[in-house]
């Protein structure tokens, strides 16, 4: 491990950063120089790709195309790879500057447009960054920590800056031509995205058959970069969107469905470029109708929930129910009746005020009880059925004592109709010797026996 990490060392210490072309080699190789000029030739001959029944491996259109989308590839590692370059060169002048804005190319055109001045004020950055990113920036120019870069230091970033934006350049001239390619190449995918969109996404994955063997999460992520709003609200701000949010179909889409069309999108494009990876569909009919299907969806999402239906009443049962009645019912309901006191405590009289347990209307309200009009002089509370039948039982037994005659018999007896009673003990016990229990039951008693005649 001593020796890797000793040769790791002896490399970054034979790497010179101050040097750009050690750095950046990509516009020096002829691979590039190349391709660059076969694109800007075929720009200005024009977009008349009418090839027929030629197989698009062996079709020198597409070869350059293929080469194109790994040079956009290639271009944007080089620009990243620049954009260090430069935010390490330019952090001693503005380190606050690399995290305000993060594009690569935006980051070349402010410094390239600030060079050396101090005083921000007198920097035009209209054009090259939104007005609140433009705020941000003097704001925080203002109050640095940075000092001016030497001469040599400062033309090495320039220099720096102008090879990123003239690859920037290169990387939109390969795009547009591989755009203006797309309904050749890419009919299907173009049906749903649009050429642009179609020719962004290819770049972006390294070609038809990398971006067919893409999966479509992924797909939606091609091209999304990180937004810098500045400590502004984010509401209104798309994440997770990549190019798929330049189409039309995206735009046209309301609001809150636009990360679901944006997902659906990327699913049928994924299907789409699928297809044409094979050359499965030459003339775009399965984009389009992909297209179709995505327009339904969406319109099928905005669309009312369907309203409530009424529930129909269950069937009346003609057969009458198996409710229990009888002597228990009736009890029950005797029981549980309303009585007249409470039914004209529920009731009032119409413009007369109600008397009440605490007066003033607080309490508990006696309705017309005891008013004048009410309809009877006298409100009793009478005794139900089933209070005087129980009375009466209760009534005719006796609370007295045993039968048995002692000193410690009582003749007074407790009943709950009239309290105390004044009882004969000797009475209950003559009775029961009297009449049939006085034969039938008695142990000196014999059985009676009866002549028939």
């Amino acid at each position: 491990m001593d020796e890797d990490v000793d040769g790791d060392l002896a490399d970054l210490e034979n790497l010179n950063y101050d040097d750009l072309d050690s750095v950046s080699k990509l516009q020096q190789t002829q691979r590039y120089i190349d391709i660059v000029q076969k694109v800007e030739e075929a720009l200005k001959k024009g977009s008349d790709v009418t090839i027929q029944g030629v197989d698009l491996e062996d079709d020198p259109e597409y070869q350059l195309i293929v080469e194109c989308n790994a040079l956009s590839v290639d271009i944007e590692n080089e620009i990243v790879i620049i954009h260090n370059f430069i935010r390490d060169k330019y952090r001693l002048k503005f380190p606050e500057l690399e995290s305000l804005v993060h594009h690569p190319i935006d980051y070349a055109r402010v410094v390239k447009k600030i060079g050396n001045e101090m005083d921000l004020t007198l920097v035009d950055l209209e054009g090259l960054l939104p007005s609140a990113i433009i705020m941000v920036v003097s704001v925080t120019a203002s109050t640095t920590t940075g000092k001016p870069l030497p001469e040599e230091v400062l033309s090495k970033t320039i220099e720096a800056c102008d090879r990123a934006l003239t690859l920037d350049s290169a990387k939109k001239n390969v795009l547009d031509f591989v755009e203006s390619r797309m309904g050749y190449i890419a009919p299907n995918v173009s049906a749903i995205v649009g050429s642009a969109v179609a020719a962004k996404l290819m770049g972006t994955a390294g070609g038809l058959s990398a971006l067919a063997k893409m999966p479509a999460c992924n797909v939606q992520l091609l091209g999304a970069k990180k937004k810098n709003l500045a400590g502004f609200s984010t509401a209104t701000s798309q994440f997770h969107v990549g190019y798929l949010e330049q189409t039309e179909i995206f735009q046209t889409t309301p609001p809150p469905l636009r990360m679901r069309a944006c997902r659906l999108l990327a699913a049928k494009s994924t299907l789409a470029a699928r297809v044409d990876s094979i050359r499965g569909d030459p003339s775009g009919k399965t984009g389009r109708t992909l297209k179709d299907e995505i327009h339904k969806k969406i319109e099928r999402w905005q669309e009312p929930p369907p309203a409530k239906q009424p529930k129909p009443l269950p069937v009346p049962d003609s057969e009458p129910k198996k409710k229990r009645g009888g002597r228990r019912l009736r009890k029950m309901k005797e029981r549980y009746a309303i009585t007249d006191m409470r039914k004209l405590a529920n009731r009032m009289q119409f413009g007369v005020p109600e008397e009440s347990s605490l007066g003033d209307g607080l309490g508990e309200g006696y309705g017309m009880l005891g008013q004048a009009g009410s309809g009877k002089l006298r409100v009793s509370v009478g005794q139900s059925k089933l209070a005087a039948k129980v009375a009466k039982k209760f009534k005719e037994r006796s609370y007295g004592s045993s039968g048995a005659t002692s000193g410690l018999t009582s003749s007074l007896a407790f009943t709950p109709v009239q309290g105390i009673e004044l009882t004969n003990p000797q009475a209950h016990a003559h009775q029961l010797g009297s009449g049939t229990q006085s034969t039938y039951f008695s142990e000196t008693g014999t059985f009676s026996k009866i002549k028939r005649t």
